[in-house]
């Protein structure tokens, strides 16, 4: 599907899902599966049974190779831990398939970077699903409040209860979906939701210039940033918070008053704008400003804020 393929009448862009997990059967499938303007052409999964569950349920192809599934589509969806996601996007990419990238695109800056560069390099397109980027209204409060000028200073938490105390993590008390991530368990609120934090704290108060990060209670992970417009922030993240106590938020404060993240709802209708925004891309060759290079700078950031936990975690020499 080059770019200019995608402007001229005939069949739709296919779109092939790679993962089985929750996140695919909740939002990536029936996503791609509701969208109008491409086809859902199959799934593949690193256990063929999984694979073929979720197929199923959709009426759609069960590849056993993700090769096949290159050569066969237009575009690639990844539902899939981001260390498994990473090489293979590189090679989907080779094969000249758009990407359809999930957060965090790595959990190194060298494989975000071989993402990245092959997306450039093959000139396909690129869009990382940023839940709070797409989902509305928060997509567009983001676009607004970038828009503005006169910040000084911003506050978020991401408070998740995938492994909170006891268990007790989804609806009336039961595991969360989640729980069973080893790539989220051993990674944490960081990795898993520090990307839904930067994604709206980078477009409104700039480029992350300095980087501090401590360790709090639940695996509490918080990083003081300093952004290139001289706005500082602050991020809150976990994934083992009581359940009573877990929530998202973000407020930002500057010249022009306090503004406060709205609710927003409907994530496989996010999805499907996800896939508006990469099909788009495709067809005008003009690059998503939430591409694979942002992703990338996500990585860069969380990795760097990795390295400042580490540094504190290690013990001070005598001296």
């Amino acid at each position: 599907m080059t770019a200019e393929s995608t402007g001229r009448p005939g069949p739709l862009p296919r779109i092939g899902l790679l993962g089985t997990g929750p996140w695919a059967h909740r939002t990536h499938a029936p996503a791609l599966a509701a969208h109008t303007g491409s086809e859902f052409a199959g799934v593949w999964g690193r256990r063929p049974e999984a694979a073929a569950e979720l197929a199923g349920k959709h009426g759609v192809k069960v590849y056993e190779d993700p090769d096949a599934m290159f050569a066969d589509c237009d575009a690639v969806a990844f539902a899939l831990p981001p260390d498994v996601q990473a090489p293979l996007a590189v090679r989907a990419a080779e094969a000249g398939c758009h990407l359809l990238l999930d957060k965090p695109v790595a959990t190194t800056v060298a494989d975000a970077r071989a993402v990245a560069g092959a997306a450039e390099r093959h000139g396909v397109a690129s869009v990382v699903f940023l839940t709070l980027r797409f989902a509305e209204p928060a997509a567009g409060w983001v676009a607004e409040q970038a828009g503005r000028r006169g910040w000084f200073t911003a506050s978020a938490h991401w408070l998740g209860a995938v492994f909170a105390p006891g268990g007790e993590s989804g609806a009336a008390g039961a595991p969360s979906p989640y729980a069973d991530s080893p790539w989220r368990r051993a990674k944490g609120g960081l990795w898993d939701v520090g990307p839904h934090a930067l994604s709206v704290l980078i477009p409104v108060l700039g480029d992350v210039t300095g980087i501090t990060a401590a360790r709090g209670p639940a695996g509490t992970v918080t990083l003081l940033l300093r952004h290139e417009t001289g706005a500082a922030s602050t991020a809150v993240l976990t994934l083992a918070a009581p359940r009573a106590a877990a929530g998202v938020g973000l407020e930002l404060r500057g010249s022009e008053g306090v503004f406060t993240l709205p609710d927003w709802g409907d994530v496989p209708g996010a999805y499907g704008r996800a896939v508006d925004a990469l099909l788009a891309a495709a067809r005008t060759g003009v690059p998503d400003p939430r591409g694979a290079a942002f992703g990338l700078r996500l990585t860069e950031i969380l990795a760097a804020a990795e390295d400042r936990l580490a540094a504190e975690d290690r013990p001070a020499t005598e001296g």
